[in-house]
């Protein structure tokens, strides 16, 4: 399953937002791609260098970046830890989730035991924060009869073959395709995903979900035997798909 992408933000890039990309790759690499940059960016800090090589964490590789640089990429989170740049960049990137850690800039007084108290504040609130995450996207294992509860009700059922079908789809998609309201198509992609179903990846201003790379082998076989099974009344949804016409036109048509 695709890593999550967070990119932590401070106004030079040169303190709390690099040693927070620093943190956040030695703890959780399994779970996060991370980046970070500033509004105003300057030079990397030798004291924030020296306190994280202190502690044993690299930092090969890190170095003051612009957001410029980030503006074609699109983040899970955008994590900004001071005010001001919150104000500053709220336009500025493309991010599912806006975070503003409001954390002090160590430079301002200049000491070592400064940027020793800023990494651990920092790595205590990436704790609680991988801590929440961890909650909001575990799942119980996927089992016959949870997978029959899920696709017992037909708007469901229909979403995972269509997807099955296409690969991939976005909620417009399957609006448009199932002729549901997006509340409602949004509310059962959330369930399928929260039961390890699906999985979904960002593009531009778009979310796709397609079924889930680590779904179980006996789970896929029972998929495609529904959409064997189904394949009379999912023609007349890809039809309202294909009426769509091909990408980008379907996102022009839905998605803008």
């Amino acid at each position: 399953m695709a890593l999550a992408k967070i990119l932590f933000i401070c106004t030079e890039n040169s303190a709390r937002s690099i040693m927070a990309e620093a943190i956040a790759r030695h703890k959780y690499a399994d779970r996060f791609e991370v980046y970070s940059a500033g509004s105003h960016p300057g030079t990397a800090d030798s004291r924030a260098l020296a306190v994280l090589n202190s502690h044993g964490i690299s930092t090969e590789g890190l170095f003051s970046k612009p957001l410029s640089a980030h503006r074609q990429q699109h983040f899970d989170y955008a994590i900004v830890l001071c005010s001001k740049t919150a104000a500053e960049c709220a336009h500025d990137i493309s991010a599912k989730h806006l975070l503003a850690w409001d954390f002090s800039d160590p430079k301002q007084q200049g000491t070592l035991k400064a940027f020793e108290t800023t990494l651990h504040e920092l790595a205590e609130r990436l704790s609680m924060f991988v801590l929440l995450y961890d909650k909001q996207h575990q799942h119980e294992p996927l089992t016959a009869l949870n997978l029959c509860k899920l696709l017992s009700d037909d708007t469901r059922l229909n979403t995972v073959l269509l997807i099955q079908a296409e690969q991939e789809l976005c909620v417009c998609e399957l609006t448009a395709a199932l002729v549901e309201t997006q509340p409602k198509i949004s509310r059962h992609l959330a369930m399928l995903r929260k039961a390890g179903l699906l999985q979904d990846r960002r593009q531009g201003q778009w979310v796709y979900y397609r079924l889930a790379e680590d779904l179980p082998l006996w789970a896929s076989e029972s998929i495609k035997q529904f959409a064997t099974a189904s394949a009379s009344s999912i023609q007349p949804l890809l039809a309202n798909l294909n009426a769509m016409g091909e990408r980008p036109v379907r996102e022009q048509l839905c998605c803008s």
